[in-house]
């Protein structure tokens, strides 16, 4: 490792190479992201075998866990959208609501949902329901998946359960309660104006998309008897239902069997095993669908998400070179030296380790970690130290750019180029980052 300046040159390039090999030379962002991965590991010094191992661990890592949940929740998407299930629902969400307050009830469902399930989960399983709902009312589909993704986000950055404000809190010291408090008034705003206010608004500018299909709602795709609303319903909820079960068993319940068992049904992994199950078995039994249709529309389901998770799992391979260089580390020691508010110092740790290598929940552990002396010197009230937690949070929101998995999510999921992705989210996420901070800048004097 050389002088800050020269770590951060080299973090800069890097992350400026991958933009441009995606988006001016076309290249492929798998093989993008794997060459920036290598050549960044070579730059900071590293042995050929220490990078490469940082690769595999980063690769490994990360598909672990995306790579079934995705495989799951296509199989899922696949065989709603097949059915006309989620069809189903987005005509009665169109009649209920009307298209104008669509956005608004995905606001709701983004937090509502957001609560207990992590970003990825909870899109995989409602991204079909977005799509659907666009295709219906011709509109692009980032009207509606940008409000449902701001309540998502909010929260995952947020409130506990989720891993990146759990770990902040700890490493502070900071009263859950009052984080709860705290991050349900910074991050619902937040999540307003980065979601409905800002889909609203800018929607129908250049760069956008257009109001073509994403890939999963192909027209030639098999189809089956129409499961109906209800039992659509039934389905998506079933997941979330389980999944929520199990983490509140988890945090409520004493040791027993009972335990045990709603915490392995509501791992995201079984949930939607079954899920998938109830959805197959319905349109065998009941439907009648041939075996070998079900086969296809699941085979079909299954081959975006390939791609999907090979650019995911090249992603994080990025994020672990720059873990293991030390890079994040090094700055974010450097920056301890300027004179600059506790609040608004974690917000510019957790930002710059953000943007830095990718992931939020990194992000968010390591400016809590280097954060937590100064605010324990503060002297600063319980509502402070939640508010420092909630300002981590938002500087780990910025910026979801080509190092983060999640935007390789949503650029595949909505059937967006690079550009569009980074036109539509990478600005929602950064607005949504900005406005927590504000809020938290705020409410300091009151706290």
């Amino acid at each position: 490792m050389g002088e800050p300046w020269h770590t951060l040159l080299i973090v800069g390039v890097s992350i400026a190479a991958v933009v441009f090999m995606v988006l001016q030379l076309k290249m492929q962002p798998f093989l993008a992201l794997l060459v920036v991965a290598l050549v960044t590991g070579l730059a900071f010094g590293g042995e050929p075998a220490t990078v490469i191992a940082a690769v595999k661990k980063g690769t490994g890592d990360a598909l672990g866990f995306v790579a079934v949940v995705i495989g799951l929740g296509a199989l899922l998407g696949g065989m709603l959208e097949a059915s006309g299930g989620v069809t189903a629902i987005s005509h009665k969400l169109l009649a209920a609501f009307g298209e104008k307050r669509i956005p608004w009830a995905l606001l709701v469902v983004g937090i509502i949902v957001g609560i207990p399930l992590f970003f990825d989960v909870a899109f995989i399983i409602l991204a079909p329901l977005v799509a659907t709902l666009a295709v219906r009312a011709e509109r692009r589909v980032v009207y509606f998946a940008i409000p449902l993704l701001a309540g998502l986000m909010a929260m995952h950055a947020l409130l506990p359960p989720h891993p990146g404000p759990v770990a902040a809190a700890e490493l502070l010291k900071t009263d859950y309660g009052m984080l709860a408090i705290y991050g349900l008034v910074c991050g619902i705003p937040a999540a307003i104006i980065a979601g409905p206010l800002y889909a609203k608004y800018f929607h129908s500018a250049p760069g956008w998309g257009d109001t073509s299909p994403p890939p999963m709602l192909d027209e030639g795709a098999p189809q089956t008897k129409p499961i109906g609303f209800w039992f659509a319903l039934l389905a998506m909820l079933v997941p979330l239902v389980l999944i929520i079960a199990g983490t509140v068993a988890d945090k409520t319940m004493a040791a027993s069997s009972l335990r045990t068992a709603l915490v392995f049904i509501g791992h995201p992994f079984v949930a939607l095993v079954v899920a998938c199950l109830l959805v197959l078995i319905w349109l065998r039994v009941v439907k009648g669908a041939p075996l070998a249709t079900i086969s296809s529309i699941m085979t079909r389901a299954l081959e975006p998400a390939g791609v999907m998770v090979l650019i995911i799992g090249a992603g994080a391979a990025y994020k672990e070179v720059l873990i293991e260089s030390g890079a994040g580390a090094q700055i974010t020691a450097a920056m301890t030296q300027a004179n600059v508010s506790v609040l608004f110092f974690a917000f510019l740790l957790s930002a710059f380790v953000r943007i830095a290598q990718g992931s939020a929940t990194v992000a968010m552990v390591t400016a809590a970690g280097l954060a937590a002396p100064m605010v324990a010197a503060a002297g600063l009230t319980p509502g402070q130290v939640a508010l420092v937690t909630v300002a981590i949070g938002a500087g780990a929101s910025i910026m979801s750019h080509v190092n983060d998995t999640g935007f390789w999510l949503v650029k595949q999921y909505l059937g967006l180029t690079e550009a569009q992705t980074l036109r539509s989210w990478t600005i929602c996420a950064t607005i949504a980052g900005s406005t927590m901070l504000a809020m938290a800048l705020l409410l300091w004097n009151f706290a």
